[in-house]
């Protein structure tokens, strides 16, 4: 299968975003509208925390500083272990965790290529915001699954990731090279558009642009406004 994220891209319009001082009152959506079915929820939901992990594995590698390398790997086992809960919610349903990630998998990695920094510094960030993002937008559509196992991958996805470790080595490394911060500010604008394409594709759209687009921009719009507000923790122009 070709991934359809490809190396170099457009850039996307994204939502308009209301002044940062003026609070969000988004329309609530009716999620069943626009839902995935549970099991390619759950294997779209869990290929990408196996993603996060091996990104932030193969970060870890490059890393020389001893502290960065702890937070960093601590980042990578809390993505392991939503990966392993959400593996959990398949098997309880009898089905094999392989099989219904597999759908995902090309068009997954192709995204995990495009976000990946021309250095480790640059692969964190991507790590920090499409994790974020994606997270984000998983723990808001876990309240139109079925049954009980909304609120369970609800407060699987929402639990501790080890963000603010990342956070702190980034600040660092700012820190130590002021001239980093614009790099990464920029680099973080390029990677929303395409992390919210990954979104989009879990939803069942009508295909009717204006009333799919009126339909789910109160969801986008709150999380573009998470991704500001985790910019702003580090310094950084959204």
């Amino acid at each position: 299968m070709a991934s359809r994220f490809p190396r170099r891209r457009p850039p996307v319009e994204l939502p308009r975003l209301k002044p940062r001082d003026t609070a969000i009152q988004a329309t609530r959506v009716d999620l069943h509208e626009v839902m995935p079915d549970l099991l390619p929820y759950l294997g779209q939901a869990a290929y990408l925390q196996l993603e996060a992990f091996q990104s932030l594995s193969r970060v870890v590698g490059q890393v020389d500083d001893l502290a960065a390398k702890e937070r960093i790997s601590a980042a990578a086992g809390a993505s392991l272990s939503k990966h392993h809960g959400i593996v959990a919610e398949i098997r309880r349903r009898g089905d094999d965790p392989s099989e219904v990630m597999k759908p995902f998998a090309d068009e997954i990695d192709g995204f995990s290529a495009l976000t990946t920094g021309s250095d480790w510094r640059e692969t964190l960030l991507a790590v920090l915001v499409t994790s974020g993002l994606l997270d984000d937008f998983f723990i808001r559509l876990a309240s139109g699954l079925p049954g009980d196992v909304g609120p369970r991958i609800a407060s699987l996805l929402g639990s501790d990731g080890g963000q603010d470790g990342i956070v702190e080595v980034l600040q660092n490394e700012i820190g130590a090279d002021p001239k980093l911060a614009s790099r990464l500010a920029m680099w973080g604008r390029r990677l929303v558009g395409d992390t919210l394409l990954v979104a989009r594709s879990a939803l069942h759209l009508s295909g009717n642009p204006a009333a799919d687009e009126e339909r789910i921009e109160p969801i986008f719009t709150e999380l573009i406004a998470a991704h500001t507000r985790r910019m702003d923790a580090l310094g950084l122009t959204a």
